[in-house]
């Protein structure tokens, strides 16, 4: 399964014509590309799937989101267990 995870945008730059962004995902940051949310700012939350932004998201959609998530990995390792 693939997911989307949300980050927050802590800078946008431009490489080689296109738009980009410097992502935090909770203290690890990576670079996403912003051709599909071309008007995320630096600041907002993004969805991100395969390095690709896919949407714009709140704060509390972002934190629901990542508790969600938790929740499944929570999951999977008590499947693994049994």
């Amino acid at each position: 399964m693939c997911l989307g995870i949300p980050g927050k945008i802590t800078e946008v730059f431009e490489r080689d014509g296109l738009r980009m962004a410097k992502v935090d995902y909770g203290g690890v940051v990576k670079e996403a590309c912003l051709t599909y949310e071309p008007e995320a700012q630096a600041g907002e939350y993004i969805l991100v799937h395969v390095g690709f932004a896919i949407s714009r998201m709140s704060e509390a959609e972002a934190e629901e989101t990542l508790r969600l998530i938790g929740e499944l990995a929570q999951f999977d390792d008590q499947e693994a267990a049994v």
